[in-house]
């Protein structure tokens, strides 16, 4: 019996990284986010529909939910790289435009979720003292998804920074 031939130690499976399980969790906690919001819908429209009264403060919690909802499955999509992107000009650069330009709107996007965690610092306060309508809840946790999110999405805008710097610093040595 012929013992299995060597892999090189680049071609090897890897295990996933943190971060990798990280955002990973998070997409799937993205999903369950959606499942809730999809349940908390049908059971409305299923009660009206019977005619009885629908629960109080249940068309509240997608529209509360739906926040983090963006912010997380925001998050998950910057990690993987799947956010849409206009790259017809992008393409028409080289390796070394592109790193440029990727590490430009990279860091542009991080100043932006940056300053959104700014704001957040007098918004969320402010906003956890009101209450919703229907489920009483204070606005500051609806409010929270904003910093959260941003923060959730910088991590991985710093991570492309670093691997196009590494590309351009390989290009330029």
């Amino acid at each position: 019996m012929a013992s299995p031939p060597q892999q090189d130690p680049e071609d090897a499976p890897r295990a996933p990284s943190t971060g990798a399980r990280l955002y990973d969790g998070l997409a799937y906690l993205g999903g369950l986010i959606l499942a809730v919001m999809t349940a908390a819908v049908f059971l409305q429209v299923v009660l009206r529909y019977l005619g009885l009264v629908g629960i109080d403060g249940l068309e509240e919690v997608p529209r509360f939910l739906f926040v983090w909802l963006v912010m997380i499955g925001a998050a998950a999509a910057m990690w993987r790289h799947e956010h849409t992107v206009l790259d017809y000009f992008l393409n028409r650069f080289g390796p070394l435009g592109r790193s440029l330009i990727s590490i430009a709107t990279n860091g542009l996007g991080i100043w932006l979720f940056a300053y959104l965690i700014y704001l957040s610092l007098t918004l969320v306060p402010n906003a956890g003292l009101q209450t919703s309508a229907g489920l009483g809840l204070t606005l500051d946790w609806v409010f929270l998804s904003i910093p959260v999110g941003s923060a959730l999405i910088i991590a991985p805008m710093l991570r492309n920074i670093y691997f196009d710097a590494k590309r351009l610093w390989r290009k330029l040595s």
